[in-house]
């Protein structure tokens, strides 16, 4: 038996990638990938059963770089403001830096692609964030009201930064990267 080659696994993935931020999840085959990748497409089926164990894959690989990169040098001990303001930034340099993972993750966080368990998994990778939020709840310094909902206002506000840089051609530097997290931080102290 052939052992498989993680080097055709990024391949294919680097591929994924690549062709979902052309067309969007639905608009690639397996066909497309194996192409893109540069490997034929019986390959692509000996790692992956079909698209949707590729995409769970992906999106698995994409999410745990994604936490990764985001609590690089988190220190739960730190100050909350402290703490709060280094994943902030960890997020945004994640997103600017790999921003085709995240319109792949985009699309897949409102794709029927993604299994409850695939999931379940990502929802478990973001427990430290959820965590850190509670703390800041419970240190009266950040507003009490749902946590997914604060959430939702401070991963929406880093992505369409990262977007309008991306898209608009905007430059970002100390002092807008600085003005932004002012702007979030104004949003939800309490």
């Amino acid at each position: 038996m052939k052992l498989k080659d993680d080097k055709k696994v990024v391949q294919i993935f680097q591929a994924a990638l690549k062709l979902v931020a052309k067309k969007g999840l639905s608009g690639i085959t397996m066909g497309d990938i194996s192409r893109e990748a540069g490997i034929a497409t019986g390959t692509v089926y000996v790692y992956f059963r079909g698209k949707d164990e590729l995409i769970n894959a992906l999106f698995a690989a994409c999410r745990e770089n994604s936490v990764k990169v985001s609590f690089k040098g988190y220190q739960p001990q730190m100050p909350f403001k402290l703490a709060f303001k280094h994943i902030w930034l960890n997020i945004l340099r994640y997103k600017l830096q790999n921003f085709e993972e995240c319109v792949f993750l985009e699309q897949c966080y409102h794709s029927p692609f993604i299994t409850a368990e695939t999931r379940e998994k990502a929802l478990q990778l973001s427990a430290p964030f959820y965590e850190l939020m509670m703390r800041g709840q419970q240190e009266q310094l950040i507003k009490s009201t749902d946590i997914g909902l604060l959430l939702t206002f401070i991963i929406g506000t880093i992505n369409e930064l990262v977007k309008q840089t991306h898209y608009g051609g905007i430059t970002l530097n100390r002092s807008k990267i600085n003005t932004s997290f002012d702007l979030c931080w104004d949003g939800l102290k309490a």
